[in-house]
């Protein structure tokens, strides 16, 4: 099992088991990482410094869709 989601996940990089990217954490809430999947240059700097929040065009990743947590975060191929 991967690393738990925490809020030092914010900013980071989510992608599939295939290494393509799928978007940026830009929030954990409850071991759940919400994913911008296009963020805006503005948008990526804002989570890197935890500024940016959910909204409608965010998707969920939860744990227990994780392949591992390290400086990007790898989603297991069979979801």
């Amino acid at each position: 099992m991967a690393a738990p989601l925490t809020d030092d996940d914010v900013g980071k990089t989510v992608v599939d088991a295939e290494g393509k990217t799928l978007g940026i954490v830009s929030s954990v809430e409850n071991d759940t990482a919400f994913v911008n999947p296009n963020p805006s240059m503005l948008e990526q700097l804002l989570s890197k410094i935890g500024m940016e929040d959910t909204d409608g065009e965010d998707y969920t990743v939860t744990e227990d869709m994780l392949e591992s947590v390290g400086e990007e975060i790898v989603l297991r191929g069979e979801i």
